[in-house]
């Protein structure tokens, strides 16, 4: 007997009685949620990447959920300060966070710290850039090859140490180049521009939201893109897996709830945020900032959290580094 595939039509009518169902046996306060305001706890300072995609998100998710959005950056610790506040909130839905691939790497680089992953629930990644390396507009490097056969000793600038950038770059280097440049590590990836621009160190790493403007101007030559294809905003610039070194690595930004957000809420949650990304207008702010948007479900969306802790574990193993 051969099963029949359901028609598009009657797929989704069993999604939505699947809803329902979900619906009709959640608590009262789930199915009320929201009815007041929504904290939106941003794990780094005003200003930066995950800041930026909160408050366009989150201007948006007002506008759809009918409540207000509180933005609170609770900056520190690689992002574990705002991670542990959220971990341990009430898990009513009404505090949330927004963090990057940082609470990836910081499983595995932090020995100890006030939470686990397991303390949150993943709600909605939707929106990354790929990490990049640069070097200055005279360098006599015009591709990654050429930095890689360069005899003489040079050194690279990240955000800090610990950073998905410095991860992915001492993985390159380390791992895959088989080369020893010497880590110059800033307080932000700000003074590790100015740094490269000025001439005082040769490399630039960083994700690339966070240095397209110099590429656009030229002050700034991208060398590879750790993406999985090249960028359209940036059709010139190859990626390491182009350049001979498989290295696909992506600093993401997604929102998060404490680990035990009823089912109901997770799902509205994730739902909204996807229709958010998808809307032509949200889309383009969040590219204004270089960000790649996609969509997942709640099952996807844990899956990719899930793999990137064990990739970005394997990296932090093989570089060698780690915080107590």
């Amino acid at each position: 007997m051969v099963a029949r595939r359901a028609s598009p039509r009657g797929r989704r009518n069993w999604r939505w009685l699947a809803a329902a169902f979900v619906v009709a046996s959640a608590p009262a306060s789930a199915q009320t949620w929201p009815s007041r305001p929504i904290t939106m706890v941003v794990a780094f300072p005003a200003g930066g990447y995950a800041d930026n995609f909160a408050r366009i998100v989150g201007d948006r998710l007002a506008a759809r959920l009918g409540q207000s959005i509180v933005i609170e950056n609770r900056g520190g610790a690689g992002g574990n300060i705002g991670a542990g506040n959220v971990a341990h909130a009430a898990a009513d839905g009404y505090t949330l966070l927004v963090t990057t691939a940082s609470i990836a790497v910081n499983e595995t680089y932090y020995k100890t710290k006030s939470y686990a992953t397991s303390d949150l629930r993943s709600i909605a990644i939707p929106a990354g850039g790929a990490e990049s390396l640069s070097v200055g507009a005279a360098d006599s490097a015009k591709t990654l090859a050429d930095l890689v056969r360069d005899t003489k000793p040079f050194d690279y600038a990240s955000p800090g140490v610990g950073t998905s950038s410095h991860v992915a770059a001492a993985y390159f280097f380390k791992a895959l180049a088989k080369i020893a440049p010497v880590h110059v590590p800033f307080q932000g990836g700000a003074p590790a521009v100015n740094a490269v621009i000025g001439g005082h160190v040769r490399v630039l790493v960083g994700t690339l939201p966070g240095y397209a403007a110099q590429w656009h101007a030229g002050t700034l030559r991208g060398l590879a893109l750790a993406s999985e294809a090249r960028q359209a905003e940036f059709p010139d610039v190859p990626t390491y897996t182009e350049s001979g070194y498989p290295l696909v690595a992506e600093t993401w930004v997604g929102v998060f709830a404490p680990a035990k957000v009823d089912d109901v809420v997770a799902a509205k949650l994730n739902a909204v945020i996807n229709e958010i990304v998808r809307e032509p207008a949200t889309e383009a702010k969040l590219k204004t900032f270089s960000m790649q948007t996609r969509v997942r479900d709640l099952p996807q969306t844990e899956a990719y959290f899930r793999s990137e802790i064990a990739k970005w574990g394997k990296m932090v193993e093989a570089i060698g580094i780690s915080v107590e």
